[in-house]
């Protein structure tokens, strides 16, 4: 079965979507769970899930642009 599947190097396999579009949607996330905050729940457990998963989104795009700057990441 092996033997029967094209050999294919890895830069061949690039995620179809863009850069662009996935740091644009995780922008997109951050504003939704923070305007989730003020929805129509009672007691303080659910902001602090919505508020820390945005946080977490929002280091995880911060330490991309740093990778990015110095250059250990490349796009």
């Amino acid at each position: 079965m092996a033997g029967d599947e094209p050999v294919t190097s890895p830069d061949q396999h690039r995620p179809t979507i863009s850069k662009r579009l996935a740091r644009l949607g995780a922008v997109v996330t951050i504003v939704a769970l923070l305007l989730m905050v003020a929805g129509n729940h009672e007691g303080n457990v659910e902001n602090i899930f919505l508020i820390a998963t945005a946080a977490l989104i929002f280091v995880m795009l911060v330490a991309d642009v740093v990778l990015r700057k110095s250059g250990l990441k490349s796009d």
